[in-house]
């Protein structure tokens, strides 16, 4: 799984947080960080969900765990697009947050 790829594109999805952290110099340590809370989740998720759904297919469980991984990670970051012109975009709020959840304890 490249979860470093994943993050990757969630944030070109997001082109003023991806520019702003690539001119401050964070876009590597804010991807690496991103990429090791996704994979915690998803380990996490696909425990969860083994022992709810006993018999299931790996391959099923492991592609819903990573659907719900991913939802919660997408759920910390800033919207892809601002509602209006009004709603700005802050970075060191956004990281703040997401490092405050680095895991679903």
């Amino acid at each position: 799984m490249q979860y470093k790829t994943i993050v990757l594109e969630l944030l070109q999805q997001r082109p003023e947080m991806h520019e702003q952290l690539r001119l401050t110099r964070r876009l590597l340590p804010t991807l690496e960080t991103c990429a090791k809370e996704l994979k915690v989740s998803h380990e996490a998720w696909k425990e969860t969900l083994s022992q709810a759904k006993q018999g299931s297919e790996p391959s099923q469980i492991a592609s819903e765990a990573m659907e719900m991984a991913l939802k919660e990670l997408e759920d910390r970051l800033p919207s892809a697009s601002p509602r209006d012109d009004r709603e700005t975009l802050s970075l060191d709020k956004a990281m703040a947050h997401v490092r405050s959840h680095t895991s679903r304890e």
